[in-house]
């Protein structure tokens, strides 16, 4: 494992990446969705998770499809990536057809002592700006694990319970299959295999089956949030994964029935796969003309 004194040399490190607000990412997302395009000047929120693609070559991927360690991110050891979550805010909107820039910076290094191995941590900052103005900024939080023995993945399966009900208000239901997977995993150039290789993500990583990306789950709860309340101007948003939502399995999207600040995705019969927290404001104007008087 990576010595942590050589930790501080890694924190700091920042890396820029451009690119143009174009339609067509926007576009074929809501193909996968299933429907028309929004006509819009802007980008949704989180949109910006489908520009600035990785550009890695085949030589510099590692075995499970990700870009290998020690380039940009340090190795620390642990072979196994989950994007654990974020906190974004949206300082100003994306017009369609701006020329974007992306600044990430290495912001902490963290290992832990988990209750099955160590845990390494590293958080991202991502700052998006157009010119001289800051549009988006996010904290992301990557989380890295030892590979699972298959003895320790047969006890983990066995010993899971059944979480509780969605409740609150359900915004939709859904259940993600393989093609929807492969589609969004195209649109971010996300090469992860746990996301279209269910024998690797079973036998390798110990899946259940082939697992549905966070910020996959995270845009739809996002987008469905978004219909309901199409008055609302998103500020901020926060989400945390908390288990593996996996394709096949039903999920509800839903607000929370006390706060409904608290967004859930919660498959049938088990704990949340994430949770969320929206922060949006509602000008009178807007009100005036969504809601009945």
């Amino acid at each position: 494992m990576t010595d942590h004194r050589t930790w501080d040399e890694w924190i700091g490190r920042s890396v820029t990446a451009r690119d143009t607000a174009s339609a067509a990412p926007v576009a074929n997302f809501f193909a996968l969705l299933d429907r028309s395009s929004e006509d819009a000047a802007t980008l949704p929120p989180l949109a910006h998770w489908l520009y600035f693609l990785p550009l890695a070559r085949q030589s510099e991927l590692g075995a499970d499809g990700h870009p290998k360690l020690g380039v940009f991110l340090p190795d620390l050891g642990l072979p196994r990536r989950m994007w654990a979550g974020s906190r974004i805010r949206f300082h100003q909107p994306i017009a369609v057809g701006a020329s974007l820039t992306r600044r990430t910076t290495i912001r902490s290094i963290s290992l832990k002592q988990g209750s099955t191995g160590p845990l390494g941590f590293i958080t991202l900052s991502h700052e998006v700006s157009s010119g001289d103005e800051l549009l988006v900024s996010e904290e992301q939080d990557l989380v890295y694990r030892q590979a699972p023995g298959a003895a320790g993945v047969q006890a983990k399966r066995k010993t899971a319970k059944p979480g509780e009900p969605a409740t609150g208000e359900i915004l939709a239901r859904k259940r993600f299959d393989a093609i929807e997977l492969f589609r969004f995993s195209a649109l971010t150039g996300n090469t992860h295999r746990i996301h279209y290789d269910v024998d690797y993500a079973r036998d390798v990583e110990g899946y259940a089956g082939l697992v549905v990306h966070g910020p996959f789950q995270a845009m739809v709860l996002m987008d469905q949030y978004r219909r309901s309340r199409p008055y609302a101007r998103i500020t901020a948003f926060e989400f945390r994964a908390t288990a593996p939502l996996f394709a096949g399995e039903k999920a509800s999207f839903c607000v929370d029935g006390d706060d409904p600040t608290t967004l859930r995705v919660h498959p049938l019969g088990r704990e949340p796969s994430m949770t969320a927290t929206i922060h949006a404001t509602v000008s009178a104007s807007a009100r005036k003309d969504v809601l009945p008087s």
